[in-house]
């Protein structure tokens, strides 16, 4: 959810509710300033108010990278949204033409980017399995169209479409 904390709308990355011993309960919070970017540890007492900001989200197609930033059009309306490295962060090693994410907006900035949990990547490079190396599961490293590298079975081979976990970023199956 988006807060507005200190006349400030800031998204709350993570929650934990605490009660120490003999002290009063508190609320600490991991806040992302929309304006700034900064990440800050926030403690909440349970009487203090917070003011909730409207979220809203939208599923959207990469498009292209432009330069060192990314470029997403939503399939309904064409409209484009430009979004930095630093908000795609490890999610650009998941990203293809055509793939769909899901887009998080605070008053018209986008603020988050989430990908499917699983995507389905070609293989540029597979090296050879070496002869006799199957007695247990064992595994190469390929390359991706993205230029990750993931480890998959010896029996894949270049060229081949494999499903990728991305919360993990292993190997899951051939698509």
């Amino acid at each position: 959810m988006a807060i507005n904390y200190n006349g400030d709308i800031s998204v709350v990355l993570d929650m934990q509710h605490r009660t120490p011993g003999n002290l009063r309960a508190f609320v600490q919070a991991t806040l992302r300033s929309i304006r700034t970017g900064k990440s800050s540890d926030v403690r909440f007492s349970s009487t203090e108010k917070i003011e909730p900001v409207p979220m809203l989200t939208t599923k959207m197609e990469f498009s292209y990278k432009d330069g060192k930033d990314y470029v997403f059009t939503d399939p309904e309306t064409y409209e484009t949204v430009t979004l930095p490295p630093e908000l795609v962060g490890e999610a650009k090693d998941f990203l293809v033409e055509n793939s769909l994410v899901t887009v998080t907006f605070v008053e018209e900035k986008a603020v988050s980017l989430e990908l499917p949990s699983s995507v389905v990547l070609t293989v540029t490079d597979a090296p050879e399995g070496i002869r006799g190396d199957s007695a247990n599961n064992v595994q190469k490293a390929v390359v991706m169209e993205t230029g990750i590298t993931v480890q998959a079975p010896l029996f894949i081979k270049t060229g081949e479409k494999i499903k990728i976990d991305t919360r993990t970023g292993k190997y899951m199956e051939r698509a």
